[in-house]
């Protein structure tokens, strides 16, 4: 039994490719590289180089390697770019979904996993948020994913599909033995620019918005760690494999922090401070997201492993460390010949 990961070579579908890989499963990924890294794949687990929409692709992969079940990562996600190419967003989100879709009914998969977020809520009415709260995204980021859930929905039910769509909190974090981490060049996750601005890669940080009606004026997240997400999305192949009913499940703690604290967080894990700039708030962004996640500690076999601000931070900044030194270490050596 054969799993198809699109995106596979990014930056959670590495993780999760290799969490499947070291639990003996046999793994296939498409990813186009525009923001992945094929060194960062498990040996021996095939990489095909192209769009995860390009249905001759799939088709060519999906018989060559007898795929049973497909994990869909592969798209764009950073909410201010999807603000300025909300079109971009609608075909790399909505339009990839909908011919891997296609092609996967084609050929029988009857198993699902999709790469959704929090986003899809916008400003929820009740925090912590259940998955049942009123989806009103706030930018093309989270419509686009919206879109892609209500479209997975409709094609279960006509063609027998199962399927769990993992709404995504805020991932963030790396492999615990720094094997591998999110290494995007201009990456937009806060952990992410903290702990660059804790290595001297960054002059300071910005915090966008210090006027929300939270407790220190800044946003308020929940937080999880990357190596705990992966460990989901096995547990909800596992729980597809053995009959369970489509199902749409929230990533997260159920706790939340703000952005100041979280900062400050990477301040103590480091013993190091970096100069944190105001600036207003950005369109769509979103105050408050906390999960609820009594269903998918109820439904699923998962057990967070690494819930706990200042663990996720120390692994991000000890990727980050060790990615510096690479980058560091191949530009004097470029300087050098």
């Amino acid at each position: 039994m054969t799993v198809l990961v699109t995106g596979g070579a990014g930056y959670i579908g590495s993780h999760t490719v290799l969490a499947l890989a070291e639990a003996g499963e046999d793994v296939v990924v498409i990813d186009d590289l525009s923001t992945g890294f094929s060194a960062y794949l498990p040996e021996g687990v095939p990489l095909f180089i192209g769009d995860a929409g390009d249905e001759n692709l799939l088709e060519g992969v999906i018989a060559q390697h007898n795929i049973e079940s497909i994990i869909h990562f592969a798209g764009s996600v950073v909410v201010p770019e999807s603000m300025r190419d909300p079109l971009g967003y609608y075909r790399n989100n909505f339009m990839t979904a909908r011919n891997l879709l296609n092609v996967a009914v084609k050929r029988g998969i009857s198993r699902f996993i999709f790469s959704s977020t929090a986003a899809v809520y916008g400003n929820p009415d009740q925090v912590p948020v259940p998955e049942h709260a009123p989806t009103r995204p706030l930018s093309p980021y989270g419509s686009s994913k919206l879109m892609t859930e209500i479209m997975l929905h409709d094609v279960a039910a006509a063609y027998g599909m199962q399927y769990v769509t993992l709404r995504y909190f805020n991932v963030a974090g790396a492999d615990p033995q720094a094997r591998i981490g999110l290494a995007t060049v201009g990456a937009t996750h806060l952990l992410k620019i903290a702990v660059e601005a804790a290595t001297g890669q960054r002059a300071k940080i910005d915090v966008f918005g210090t006027d929300y009606p939270t407790p220190d004026g800044s946003c308020i997240r929940d937080f999880i760690h990357v190596t705990d997400l992966s460990q989901a999305h096995r547990s909800a192949l596992a729980y597809l494999r053995n009959g369970g009913a489509s199902t749409t499940l929230n990533c997260g703690y159920g706790r939340g922090y703000s952005v100041l604290e979280t900062i400050d967080a990477v301040r103590r894990v480091s013993g190091r401070s970096f100069a944190v700039q105001y600036a207003p708030r950005r369109p769509g962004d979103i105050m408050t997201m906390v999960a609820d996640t009594s269903r998918i500690r109820g439904l699923l076999d998962w057990r967070p492993q690494y819930d706990d601000l200042e663990t996720i931070a120390a692994h991000a900044l000890a990727w980050e460390e060790k990615l510096f030194r690479e980058r560091h270490g191949e530009l004097r050596h470029a300087v050098s010949a």
